[in-house]
């Protein structure tokens, strides 16, 4: 998966396994399309719309680092991604 700069997430996976348009995650989450969009993207966003997005898909908040792979403090922290799966280095 390439970087390009930005923090990967699984938000677009997640929302076509539900088989939601950004649009309507973007309406169940009552935030921007273009919110959406970004964070697809890789873009970085807020805690508050972090937490907005993971309750939209059927998630709970405890999920963000499943959705939102904290990979700046796995490589800045090697000893705390123990166990983090494929983001392991």
């Amino acid at each position: 998966m390439a970087h390009n700069g930005r923090n990967p997430n699984r938000v677009r996976e997640l929302r076509e396994n539900r088989l939601m348009t950004q649009a309507q995650l973007a309406r169940k989450a009552r935030v921007a399309l273009r919110t959406i969009h970004s964070v697809e993207k890789g873009m970085n966003c807020r805690m508050d719309t972090k937490r907005k997005i993971l309750l939209a898909l059927g998630m709970r908040f405890e999920d963000k680092d499943y959705v939102f792979p904290p990979t700046a403090h796995v490589a800045a922290h090697p000893e705390q991604g123990a166990g983090s799966g494929p983001f392991q280095h």
